[in-house]
């Protein structure tokens, strides 16, 4: 007995069958308490081999996409935003439009759950095995003198258009170049009709691209971007406001300060 599962670990290892090598002597003690017959043994072998691929699969997707720590959407809190409700969410959730190649705009103010939601649809779709990808449009390292607000998705095209599902957060945040909307009008020209595009938008796209004599690639832009693309319009107060961490026992000395800095002028 001891010389065969000598041999059986070798061929396992031969074969890479990680699984089987790590945990042989757990699966024979388990085979020899339920009695197992010969091919009931060999699937329970290839079933753990399988799922533990399938989850080393599920992690790499998963540090691959680059996710914001929250991003739990069974956690979504429908009673303080307005524009999306239980059954939008879950039929977002299924993830229809992503095989359909759809886009999704996410639009509203700051704190109103667009992020969040954005998250939250990227980390369905690697948990339902598509390739995914969650990013910023912009940031203090593409805003440099020598890169436009989208030179890191332009330098990342290859390996983005792999993907089946690419967020892009924050889109209206930085204003444009001139080089930036070539860049993205590439990015969403590259990916019409095979890679759903989530965008969210503090405001309108249409403002957002309006630079002088580029207005006919905006145009063309938009028009790719909205062909096949479910807009959704988030509306309430900020949840950060509203759930502010405070170092302090009493919340309600700052409330008037608090709301002068945040009051738009």
């Amino acid at each position: 007995m001891t010389r065969h599962k000598k041999e059986l670990m070798e061929c396992a290892r031969m074969l890479k069958l990680g699984n089987l090598t790590e945990h042989l002597e757990e699966l024979l003690h388990q085979a020899q308490e339920k009695q197992l017959t010969y091919p009931e043994f060999l699937l329970a072998c290839l079933r753990e081999e399988v799922r533990t691929r399938e989850n080393r699969k599920y992690l790499c997707r998963l540090k691959a996409a680059g996710l914001p720590a929250r991003h739990d959407l069974d956690r979504y809190d429908f009673t303080r935003t307005e524009g999306i409700d239980s059954r939008k969410l879950r039929e977002l959730r299924e993830l229809v439009w992503v095989g359909q190649a759809y886009n999704l705009l996410l639009a509203g103010g700051s704190g109103t759950g667009k992020t969040y939601i954005a998250a939250g649809l990227v980390h369905e779709a690697v948990k339902a095995g598509y390739r995914a990808l969650y990013g910023y449009a912009g940031g203090p390292s593409d805003l440099s003198e020598d890169k436009g607000c989208f030179q890191a998705c332009d330098e990342n095209l290859q390996t983005d258009h792999e993907a089946q599902l690419l967020a892009i957060d924050n889109a209206t945040l930085f204003p444009l170049k001139r080089e930036d909307i070539m860049l993205l009008f590439k990015l969403v020209n590259e990916f019409q009709e095979k890679t759903s595009l989530i965008v969210t938008a503090n405001y309108s796209l249409t403002e957002w691209l309006a630079i002088p004599g580029e207005e006919a690639v905006a145009a063309a832009l938009l028009d790719r971007l909205l062909y096949c693309c479910e807009i959704i319009q988030l509306s309430r107060n900020s949840y950060r406001m509203e759930n502010r961490k405070t170092i302090f026992s009493n919340r309600s000395e700052d409330t008037d300060t608090l709301k002068e800095l945040t009051t738009v002028k």
